[in-house]
Order: C-alpha cells, then sequence, then structure tokens
C-alpha cells in the first residue's frame, strides 16, 4: 500500500563507508528518504538542499569537525540533529548538545536503540493520525501475525533450579519480534530476534531466521553455529533488502555458564541477586548488513538468584533515555513473582494503547535454592511457559 503521506528527509554525515551505509538502512527502514554526505561541508549543502528533518552527524570528519557542522546547521535548519561519536566522555557530550544537537549516542551503537531515539525525536511533535488501513492491508497484517505467533516455542524446557518465561504482545502493524527456545542434554537454547520491517515480509524473514538457527543446533561451539547460520541468512536478507538484529544464547544449566552472541540487539540485561543490572552490549552489526562479518562470543555466569532478561525496542521505545529504560527493566525484574509475572511488568512498561511496535520479553532465572522450584520472587515455579498477550 502506497502511503500518501509526504516523505521525510534525512541526511547522513560520516566518513567511514560501512558505518555510513548501516545508518541508511536504519533510516530507511524508519521511511526516511536518505542523503549521504562523506564530510562535514557537503552534509550542510545536502541539509540545505533537501530541507532535511533528521540529521545524524558524526563528530570525526575529514573536513570540519562534527560540532562546527552542527552550529552551521542551526544558522538555518530546525532538523533535528543526533550525533554519533567514539568519543564518550562528558564533556563532549555537553559540548555536543551546547552546540544544538537534540541527541547523543555512542559508538559503537545499537540499531534498535538508534531507531528508539529517532522516534522519541519525532515524538516531541507528534503528527495526526494515519487514514485507516484498506481491507488489503489488514487482512495482510492478519495473516502476519498468524506467522509470527507460530514462531514463539511450542515445547516446555524444564530445568531444574530454572524458572524461565517468555510473554510476546503483538502490535497493530506487526513486525519480525520472535523468540525461540528448546531443551538440550546440558541445558538450553535461545534466540531472541527481530526481523527489520512489518507485515508479512518481516514475519517470513522471522520464519526463516527461526528455521536456520535451529538448523545449526548441534553445531559444537556458539561461535561457529551462528557463524555458520548467518552466512546463510546473509544471502537471503541482502535479496530482501533486509537485516535482523539477534540475540542467541546456550546456557549450561548445571554451572549456569551462559555463552552467548549480541549481533546489533544490545537490548539483553543481567541482572545479579547482588549489585547493579548490566546491560550486555552489541558484539556487531545485525546479520544481513556485511559479507563476512563475525561476532566474538561473550559469557556471563548466572549465579543463584540472578536474572537473564531480554526485550525487544517496543520496550526501549516507551522510554524516552537508555538509562531511563536500564533503571525500569531492572525494577520490573526485581518486583518479584515468578519468571511469568516478572516478563508481565516488562511487557507494560509499554502500555498497549501507546506502543507503536511488538513488544517482547525473555526471563531466564536461576533460583536461589538449588532443587528448590522457586521463582524470582520465591513462588512456586520452575516450567519454562509461553504466554501471549
Amino acid at each position: 500500500m502506497v502511503s500518501t503521506a509526504s516523505p521525510r528527509h534525512a541526511v547522513v554525515v560520516e566518513d567511514d563507508a560501512d558505518i555510513r551505509g548501516l545508518l541508511v538502512l536504519v533510516l530507511e527502514q524508519l521511511d526516511f528518504v536518505v542523503t549521504e554526505a562523506p564530510d562535514g561541508l557537503s552534509g550542510v549543502e545536502a541539509v540545505r538542499n533537501t530541507n532535511a528533518e533528521l540529521v545524524t552527524l558524526d563528530i570525526n570528519l575529514p573536513d570540519i569537525d562534527g560540532m562546527e557542522v552542527c552550529r552551521r546547521l542551526r544558522e538555518f535548519s530546525d532538523a533535528y540533529i543526533l550525533m554519533l561519536t567514539a568519543r564518550a566522555d562528558e564533556i563532549d557530550r555537553l559540548n555536543g548538545l551546547d552546540t544544538g544537537a537534540d541527541d547523543y549516542v555512542n559508538k559503537p551503537f545499537s540499531p534498535k536503540e538508534l531507531q528508539a531515539r529517532i522516534r522519541a525525536l519525532f515524538r516531541r511533535a507528534r503528527t495526526p493520525a494515519a487514514p485507516a488501513e484498506d481491507t488489503r492491508q489488514t487482512d495482510e497484517l492478519a495473516r502476519a501475525a498468524v506467522v509470527q505467533t507460530s514462531l514463539l516455542p511450542q515445547e516446555t524446557v524444564r530445568l531444574k533450579d530454572y524458572d524461565v518465561a517468555g510473554a510476546f504482545r503483538p502490535s497493530r502493524s506487526v513486525g519480525g519480534d520472535f523468540y525461540d527456545w528448546y531443551q538440550t542434554s546440558d541445558g538450553m537454547h535461545l534466540t531472541f530476534a527481530d526481523a527489520m520491517g512489518k507485515g508479512m515480509g518481516a514475519a517470513l524473514i522471522a520464519a526463516t531466521v527461526r528455521a536456520v538457527m535451529r538448523s545449526v543446533a548441534d553445531t559444537p561451539g556458539i561461535a561457529d553455529a551462528f557463524e555458520s547460520a548467518s552466512a546463510t541468512l546473509t544471502a537471503d536478507l541482502d535479496q530482501s533488502g533486509s537485516f535482523v538484529t539477534m540475540f542467541h544464547a546456550r546456557l549450561d544449566s548445571a554451572s549456569g555458564k551462559l555463552s552467548y552472541i549480541d549481533a546489533g540487539h544490545g537490548l539483553g540485561l543481567h541482572v545479579p541477586a547482588e549489585g547493579a543490572a548490566r546491560r550486555l552490549v552489541s558484539a556487531g552489526p545485525p546479520v544481513g548488513i556485511m559479507d563476512g562479518q563475525q561476532w566474538p562470543a561473550a559469557e556471563l555466569q548466572l549465579e543463584p538468584g540472578d536474572s537473564l532478561v531480554i526485550v525487544s525496542d517496543g520496550v526501549l521505545d516507551a522510554h524516552d533515555s537508555l538509562e531511563d529504560f536500564v533503571r525500569n527493566v531492572e525494577k520490573a525484574a526485581r518486583s518479584g513473582g515468578t519468571s511469568d509475572e516478572v516478563c508481565a511488568a516488562l511487557l507494560e512498561l509499554a502500555p498497549a494503547d501507546t506502543a507503536e511496535d511488538d513488544v517482547t520479553a525473555v526471563v531466564v532465572h536461576r533460583q536461589r535454592e538449588v532443587g528448590r522450584d522457586a521463582g524470582p520472587g520465591g513462588t512456586n515455579s520452575g516450567v519454562a511457559q509461553t504466554i501471549q498477550y
């Protein structure tokens, strides 16, 4: 269905060709018409010529730096300016915002986080509601919802001393969220992914990802398995012009060792029994961005009382800052009750009447007392369940 709304224009000012290409894909998924600029001066002209509404701006540029670009843009443009840089210290951050930037993201960045921040910027001046969808589009979304729901795990995982749960609430537009798990001889495998896009196309890509990830279940070593799966997926994703963010993990239940790979997702948290929650950052770009990409595996130890919490960008979208997001997800994870109840609390962070995307959550909790079936709050559980809202 062709939209009758006027296209939104964005300019990507970035000297690194690979990062620039990724930014273009991310913005096109948000329905922007994107103009690329490899340096500051051409970026200023591109914004002037396109009357862009959004600018992503690198600080380290080959001619004038991003701070100077921002100053020049503010002389004639009220576009939202989102700075991206490897400079992580507070002085640079404050300088960028004082110069006229609207937000600031450090490299390496998660595409999902970037999209969420952009949505948050444009919510400040929310546009009127779109016209009602026609019958054909409604039928397609209904079919996509059926496909998406079918991707959720059907089997129950029973792990002694663990409480595992997942919850999924589709949006009106239907995206590519899904999670999958299955039991193994030494624990369980878990995949949490989001295929970029909406409707049937995203749902079918998600189905392909699920099938491919299951096909490498017997490959020893999570890094080798993920490399094999990503090589298979990249060709299909290249043809469709899409990409997939993914969190894939293998749990050894006896030891509590969890090996994982985060490909552009960046929305997993390790919530320990004691101490602050730690966000599990991405190990590389989403699958489908570049041929031959490799993602290093990482490990974390789930001690008794610890939880692994993974959510979709629908939860992130509901927050004005990454700091608020981490704080509220941690609070929900520590709210007590079973993992099912924690998942329900996580979905409530993105109320259904305002959420613009699918909202999905998975919780893997290692119970405090070995041999006792108790969830995060000490109540009876121990059985993995899938709940749809």
